[in-house]
């Protein structure tokens, strides 16, 4: 019996502290308030009852001075109409504040988030996602110098991006980088914007009264069978970058797939032989490639090994490295780690 009560006494206890909590983490009133100061003055506050808890730092907040400021004994008209004005100021605030509650709408109390570091956050991010995001920070932080708060990113700073990234300069070489590269860029960093608006980062779905930059269609070049055949041929100085080349030119994965890509993930295929059964980096989706016996032959595919297939592969190694194997070879298109998925061979690689 003694055991039943306690239990009943810590389940009682444990339900007022939850309705506590509820009860705290959403305000009832908006009480427009003031505090003397020196000097004969009144400044104004708003009161939150019972308080908001912030979700975040689980502080309660109680009060928000509002930096509006009245004459505790006005002398002379004019002193009593400032006063009216003021209050009629705090007052607006007051019912904006508790329109916003009724409407469980408490971003309002956000501001020091607004202010922080927008640079900060964004270079934090950078870890979570591939290459092409570095390029898009690195030109926004050369845009805005260096200097930008989550208050700033509103549609004019956005669009002035914009028309920035149409006429920026290459990071690491000489010359403009390309419209399509503008546009994959700008497309990049709207989509950043939604995840903004989506964790109540920034107060504007921004990203809704923004355009996008139009891409153009450029006849690419890719490699013929005849090329591929000698460009296999050719020795290249990073052996793990020649047979991911190779590799991605038999399955037409993506250099972020190609990355990623485990031995766990060549499985038995259902019509026989192997395939990767992986989920894309670009797309996220489930994918399943065959693999013929030339490109497990290729990478030496043994149902043993564990990790990574490409082993310390580097995505930097596809610019100049790449380019200079593809020379040696005796090619001079232009050839991206990409222009490999447009070859749609089923050729035995010598």
């Amino acid at each position: 019996m003694v055991c039943i009560k306690a239990l009943r006494i810590f389940a009682a206890k444990i339900s007022y502290n939850h309705l506590i909590f509820n009860i705290m983490s959403e305000c009832k009133t908006v009480t427009l308030r003031t505090r003397p100061l020196k000097k004969g003055m009144l400044s104004f506050y708003l009161d939150y009852y019972p308080g908001y808890r912030d979700q975040e730092t689980m502080k309660t907040i109680r009060h928000e001075g509002l930096n509006i400021y009245i004459y505790a004994n006005p002398k002379n008209q004019r002193e009593r109409d400032f006063n009216a004005a003021m209050s009629e100021k705090a007052e607006a605030i007051r019912c904006r504040r508790f329109e916003a509650i009724v409407n469980e709408r408490y971003d309002f109390f956000d501001k020091r988030k607004y202010k922080a570091d927008f640079l900060e956050y964004y270079r934090k991010q950078l870890r979570k996602h591939d290459q092409k995001w570095g390029f898009v920070y690195q030109h926004f932080y050369n845009f805005v110098h260096g200097k930008c708060t989550f208050e700033e990113i509103d549609v004019d700073l956005c669009n002035k991006f914009r028309k920035y990234l149409l006429n920026a300069k290459q990071l690491r070489r000489d010359g403009q980088i390309s419209k399509n590269s503008a546009s994959g860029y700008w497309s990049t960093f709207r989509g950043f914007l939604k995840i903004l608006y989506r964790n109540r980062m920034i107060k504007t779905n921004v990203n809704d009264f923004l355009e996008k930059i139009e891409s153009e269609d450029i006849a690419k070049e890719y490699l013929s069978v005849e090329e591929l055949y000698c460009l296999a041929e050719t020795p290249c100085k990073i052996s793990v970058l020649k047979t991911a080349s190779l590799f991605s030119c038999l399955t037409s994965l993506r250099l972020s797939d190609i990355l990623s890509l485990c031995w766990e993930e060549i499985v038995d295929f259902a019509a026989g032989g192997k395939c990767v059964h992986t989920i894309t980096q670009k797309t996220k989706t489930e994918d399943i490639i065959p693999i013929s016996d030339e490109a497990l032959e290729l990478i030496g595919y043994s149902p043993e090994k564990k990790g990574l297939v490409f082993k310390g592969l580097k995505r930097s190694w596809t610019q100049q490295p790449m380019k200079e194997w593809i020379r040696s070879a005796g090619i001079t298109k232009k050839i991206t780690f990409h222009s490999y998925r447009r070859i749609l061979s089923t050729t035995i690689i010598p």
